[in-house]
């Protein structure tokens, strides 16, 4: 395995940027999930109350909605519990480099829903921000420039290294 993480800069070193760019986004991940899990993010409504805040002014569309209204603000503290966990995973995922690529696409997953529920605004840069950069390391397998996924890519080609 260790043979395969010095390989992987030899092979596939071009990826290097893109692999200090996927570290640094699983740090921001992990931290905001322990500052999550720590704080009173878990203990206070404070989302049910930001969605109450944002859900006048939103341009989500009418059933996305009536989805937070109905669902997410009555059962806030079961959605905090899979923001924090969610975060948690692409935090740990993108800090090892190991499955990148399907990491991204529930990364991609959760900026899109924290946008459309708390703004949905085309100007709300760090969300779109966040689904760009998602995108890009899952297009490009970043896991495999000092990431577990090139030892996976080496034996088993396939689509999710």
């Amino acid at each position: 395995m260790v043979v395969a993480f010095v390989e992987s800069i030899k092979y596939v070193g071009h990826l290097l940027p893109v692999a200090f760019l996927r570290v640094f986004i699983g740090y921001y991940y992990f931290n905001q999930a322990l500052l999550n899990a720590y704080g009173k993010f878990l203990t206070q409504p404070n989302l049910a109350e930001d969605i109450r805040g944002f859900l006048p002014q939103n341009t989500a569309p009418a059933w996305y909605k009536a989805f937070l209204e109905g669902v997410v603000v009555p059962n806030w503290q079961v959605f905090a519990y899979a923001i924090v966990v969610t975060q948690m995973v692409i935090g740990v995922s993108y800090i090892a480099g190991y499955l990148v690529r399907p990491t991204s696409l529930l990364g991609i997953f959760l900026a899109f829903n924290l946008t459309l529920a708390l703004g949905g605004q085309p100007t709300e840069l760090q969300g779109t921000f966040l689904l760009v950069l998602h995108f890009t390391l899952g297009w490009m397998g970043a896991g495999r420039c000092l990431g577990l996924d090139y030892f996976f890519y080496k034996r088993r080609r396939g689509i999710w290294w």
